[in-house]
């Protein structure tokens, strides 16, 4: 892990893969919470982490390089939800021949499989959810489609994520579900965070 500083009071930890970001991730807002570690956001991406708000970035670069996070990836530690799940998308025959298995064993492998959330980005309450196996990472469509409903459920490359509004997306949809996934009106407004472990079960 190296730390490299952003501005004048952030931190970026450059990470070798997704499990050890994970590992950063819930070691650093464990230590805030218990008071150890000073810092507004704690923003997880796909191979970094950003420690923003940082009134003394150099002293809390030196007590980050102290720290070994425990490991998390797979110890399903975070709080759980259950995404009920209509397997209906029009990718999923494509998904199941990329995988060379037939459309109910590609709804197995997705329903069965524990995912997390690694990450947010994209649009507000987008979730990348790690946990597939590497060889069912998918390619993303060619051409994305000018207009993906709220609640599509979709894969790409090695993540499942779920639309949490219409929008523009070149994921392959492989179902929906029509949970809420975010409103500016709850706190906080996304229901996915990183952390979370999800299930997307059939409906």
């Amino acid at each position: 892990m190296r730390i490299c500083p952003v501005g004048s009071g952030a931190l970026l930890l450059e990470c070798a893969d997704g499990a050890e970001v994970e590992d950063w991730r819930a070691e650093l807002w464990r230590r805030r919470e218990a008071g150890e570690l000073v810092a507004v956001d704690i923003v997880p991406a796909a191979r970094t982490v950003l420690v923003d708000g940082v009134p003394e970035p150099e002293r809390t670069a030196e007590l980050i390089a102290g720290w070994t996070p425990r490991p998390t990836a797979g110890t399903g530690d975070g709080p759980l939800l259950e995404v009920p799940t209509v397997y209906d998308g029009e990718d999923l025959p494509a998904v199941a021949n990329l995988w060379q298995v037939d459309v109910p064993t590609a709804v197995q492998r997705i329903s069965g499989t524990e995912l997390r959330v690694a990450f947010c980005g994209f649009a507000p309450g987008f979730a990348y959810l790690s946990g597939l196996p590497e060889p069912w990472a998918v390619p993303r469509l060619p051409s994305p489609r000018p207009r993906v409903p709220a609640g599509a459920v979709a894969l790409a490359g090695p993540y499942a994520g779920i639309y949490p509004t219409a929008s523009p997306g070149g994921w392959r949809l492989v179902g929906r579900t029509g949970l809420t996934l975010f409103d500016v009106r709850r706190d906080p407004p996304a229901r996915l965070v990183p952390g979370t472990r999800v299930r997307l079960v059939p409906a």
